[in-house]
């Protein structure tokens, strides 16, 4: 039978943030910042779009850092250390849309990327291989941004959370049933219903501009 610490040193070995979350297990205060700085703007991210107000995702957040740090003392890795981190951060959210009691969205982010950024303005900005993208085609790309973001609105919690995960964390079937606490086969349930919808959501806007349909595709 293996034992809780031979799992916890089989993690450790394979994952430098369950390396940093056991540092910080330890008591180590620089180890702490280090893990907020990793995975603050994920975070965020990943908050915004589940809750739809980036103002609330940033107080949610901090919520999400707290409830980290008062675990640590129990933190025994089990998984991944992302996957145990956005189970934490699933929670928080789903917490604060029941306080909501699923009112309307009346704000809507902007995109994120994958590395969490958020995207801004239509000034003319440089591409990664350096050339400048023209205004036309940087306002074209929020107005997408925008369509796609109030499309996912439109998803259930369930949906909209794996199609996240999915799209932003890049994690596997696996990891997402992990943080959901449901099925693999659940997972590509939810991943296949929310793909259908969000092309059905977005066909018109898609057919008007004669561009690609930006949705999620199961791995």
């Amino acid at each position: 039978m293996t034992t809780v610490g031979s799992t916890s040193a089989q993690y450790a070995m394979r994952d430098p943030d369950v390396r940093l979350m056991l540092r910080v297990r330890e008591g180590d205060p620089e180890a702490f910042a280090e893990l907020v700085d990793r995975f603050q703007h994920r975070l965020l991210g990943i908050l915004t779009h589940l809750v739809g107000r980036a103002d609330e995702a940033e107080d949610l957040a901090q919520e999400v850092f707290l409830r980290v740090y008062r675990a640590r003392a129990d933190y025994h890795p089990q998984a991944k250390f992302s996957t145990w981190f956005f189970t934490i951060a699933n929670n928080v959210a789903l917490n604060a849309l029941r306080q909501r009691q699923r009112k309307p969205l009346m704000q809507l982010p902007p995109a994120v990327t994958r590395s969490g950024s958020l995207d801004g303005g239509v000034e003319n900005q440089v591409t990664a291989d350096g050339r400048t993208e023209a205004p036309d085609r940087r306002l074209h790309h929020d107005e997408l941004a925008h369509m796609v973001q109030e499309a996912l609105a439109q998803l259930n919690e369930r949906q909209r959370l794996a199609v996240v995960l999915n799209k932003f964390e890049d994690m596997s079937y696996d990891e997402i049933s992990q943080v959901m606490g449901i099925s693999t086969k659940a997972v590509k349930s939810l991943l296949s219903r929310a793909r259908c919808q969000l092309r059905e959501l977005l066909k018109d806007y898609v057919l008007s501009r004669s561009g690609p349909l930006p949705v999620v595709e199961p791995t």
